[in-house]
């Protein structure tokens, strides 16, 4: 019932269903968002308090975009020249191009096959995406491939552990079958990202978000799009004595209310290096 970064690429839905489910909820997206603003909102704080933007106008690219909130955001920056946001799902670029910002590109593209050429980006920037890829390194790899030298790369993502109250839950409640999305493990995540970003600083962090109730959190993730996606998945309605259960079980706070515990990771790296030092070829496709 929540974004997952899954150890192996059997714990998804084909790219297919993933696409259909965020697309569904494309009207619904931005009112749930809280955590994607928090997230996101930290990787906009580091990039103004560490890029230098006035310098060269940039050109940046939104991997992962969603409905395009810090699409426009980054296209609101000063020293950013041209933007493209970019998602898996053509409901939310729809959703997005509706907005009728200027200057911003809206593509439809799969994140582990870039449709740009190399050394085209100045910045990478991607909220709470690459836990819904198959093989998140073949995505580091290319960015990196895209991104030209002294280009930054900013990634959000989620790792074991999150959502370990609804998970726990839903163990109780409904034994032997997946609820939540699989995580990465902190240690797996950081020797990946180390060895496809080298020198790229990652930053581990506890978040815990309030919530009314478990069906008001249950809610939200459906607002987000964010469902369990695992191939393993029921097909039909959850039972409702099956959710009583799981309310029933799920931890209350002494003032009242739940909270809603997810392990957040930031990855930031500069791209020091022609071409990324990747042997991959030259995307055809899209430019700025």
């Amino acid at each position: 019932m929540v974004t997952g970064l899954p150890v192996r690429s059997a714990c998804l839905a084909s790219k297919k269903d993933i696409a259909r489910g965020f697309g569904k909820a494309r009207a619904t997206y931005e009112g749930a968002s809280r955590l994607q603003r928090l997230m996101g909102n930290t990787m906009l704080e580091v990039l103004q308090s560490q890029v230098d933007l006035n310098r060269v106008p940039i050109r940046a690219l939104d991997l992962g975009c969603g409905t395009g909130w810090f699409t426009r955001r980054l296209a609101g920056l000063g020293g950013v020249g041209s933007v493209m946001g970019m998602d898996l799902s053509p409901g939310m670029v729809e959703q997005a191009g509706a907005s009728e910002f200027p200057d911003v590109a809206w593509v439809v593209a799969d994140a582990e096959a870039i449709p740009l050429p190399n050394e085209s980006c100045d910045l990478i920037f991607s909220n709470l995406m690459i836990q819904w890829c198959a093989d998140p390194s073949l995505v580091l790899r290319e960015c990196r491939r895209v991104l030209r030298p002294g280009g930054r790369l900013m990634v959000s993502t989620l790792l074991d552990g999150t959502l370990k109250e609804l998970d726990h839950a839903w163990q109780l409640a409904d034994p032997g079958q997946s609820h939540i999305n699989r995580f990465e493990q902190e240690t797996a995540f950081r020797e990946a990202v180390s060895r496809e970003l080298p020198g790229a600083d990652i930053v581990a962090k506890n978040l815990r978000l309030p919530c009314e109730s478990p069906l008001a959190l249950a809610a939200e993730l459906k607002q987000l799009g964010a469902g369990y996606k695992g191939a393993g998945r029921r097909l039909t309605v959850t039972a409702p004595n099956r959710l009583r259960a799981m309310c029933r079980h799920y931890p209350t706070e002494p003032e009242g209310g739940v909270v809603a515990s997810y392990e957040a990771a930031w990855v930031y790296w500069t791209c020091r290096e022609v071409g990324g030092n990747t042997n991959t070829s030259k995307s055809a496709g899209h430019s700025y």
